[in-house]
């Protein structure tokens, strides 16, 4: 093994709070909660066991009932739901850490097989594939299109559910504008079709991830807020078209917030939509690379690129679902744990999820009870 002594180990801050290493853990749903949202014990352990990092980014909950994904996601609406995250960040911090949550609202990415609701999202354009319910894969239902009033009450949602996450332990929330989620959808081109104020231009298009995010930033504090993006990407069928005009004019806008972060998903160095929201930029970047390899050498070649092209602090996925102790693994160069797709969503249970071993210890056995394939595409 070669320890490494990079930037990715030197201490870093975020408005009100100081980070031991810029290495981020990010958002990744689990489906581990109750079946009304609610955070579990089981949740608690796996974050605590991965208290090591910078920071974590908690999975996604969703601010209300309808903005619903899939079974089993964690939720941020109801005393409940405060109640059973307090457990975790109550874990996390006994262990050291430090907590984001972020909160997603899945728009057409929903089912009344799951929420009972039929979906919001900005034009009634249904998902062009499948989605995962209570009931197995079902075929996606047109959405409603959202009213001025459903925005204002969704941009009230975000707020209270900041106000929650507070109020349940958390440092702050991230704000999920990416993985063509709820605000990604009204981004993209093919997604939005609106004719009024929310849609046709990138003004437009930008407006209301751009007034949900100052909203919960006016609820909770700028500096308790993040917001991610993921430039260019497709998942869950979305063109954006102008990706390269449309987010440095966001980072335009909310750049004299005083933010905690942007964090940008599937980042790449060098593509001119990286150059130009980080010129745009004026705080903190958080980056999640693409890795080509899931190893040591592959999550430091990709980190420290990111680093050279200005990322601030670095956020990885896998790698921490994984390895419960990667800081540890990628200081000392150690190998890291390989992935169990199988067991990643939809299975519940800790098999795959607080079984990883730390260096040292011996795996568990895998049990193959309950398996249902990764839907690898929409993890958040």
């Amino acid at each position: 093994m070669t320890q490494h002594t990079t930037a990715l180990f030197e201490p870093a801050r975020l408005p009100g709070l100081d980070l031991p290493n810029r290495l981020v853990m990010a958002p990744l749903t689990r489906n581990r909660a109750e079946a009304d949202g609610t955070p579990t014990p089981l949740m608690a352990t796996y974050y605590a066991q991965r208290a090591s990092a910078g920071l974590i980014i908690a999975e996604a909950a969703t601010p209300n009932a309808v903005g619903q994904t899939y079974p089993n996601i964690a939720a941020a609406h109801s005393p409940a739901h405060v109640a059973g995250w307090r457990q975790v960040t109550d874990a996390v911090r006994d262990a050291g850490g430090r907590m984001f949550l972020q909160l997603q609202h899945g728009g057409r990415v929903g089912h009344p097989a799951t929420s009972g609701l039929t979906p919001l999202a900005p034009s009634p354009v249904p998902l062009p594939e499948t989605i995962f319910t209570p009931e197995g894969h079902r075929p996606a239902v047109v959405p409603r299109e959202m009213t001025a009033e459903d925005i204002r009450a969704t941009v009230a949602d975000f707020t209270q559910a900041a106000r929650n996450a507070v109020d349940a332990g958390f440092e702050g929330v991230e704000v999920h504008s990416a993985n063509g989620h709820l605000l990604h959808q009204f981004l993209a081109a093919n997604t939005n079709l609106r004719t009024d104020g929310y849609g046709g231009s990138i003004a437009a298009r930008i407006r209301f991830t751009a007034e949900a995010t100052e909203a919960v930033a006016a609820g909770i504090g700028a500096g308790r807020v993040g917001l991610r993006v993921s430039p260019g990407n497709t998942v869950n069928g979305i063109a954006e078209g102008e990706t390269e005009e449309l987010y440095p004019a966001l980072a335009e806008r909310l750049g004299g917030l005083g933010l905690a972060y942007l964090h940008l998903g599937y980042a790449d160095p060098e593509t001119p939509v990286f150059r130009k929201v980080r010129a745009a930029w004026p705080g903190v970047i958080v980056a999640n690379p693409v890795l080509r390899e899931i190893s040591t050498e592959g999550v430091h070649r990709a980190s420290e690129a990111l680093l050279a092209a200005g990322a601030d602090l670095i956020a990885l996925g896998r790698p921490f679902l994984a390895n419960p102790d990667l800081v540890t693994r990628l200081r000392l160069g150690a190998p890291l744990n390989e992935v169990r797709d199988r067991y990643f969503m939809y299975v519940g249970g800790a098999t795959g999820y607080t079984d990883y071993p730390a260096l040292g210890a011996q795996p568990a056995d895998a049990s193959s009870d309950s398996i249902v394939a990764l839907d690898g595409g929409r993890v958040a």
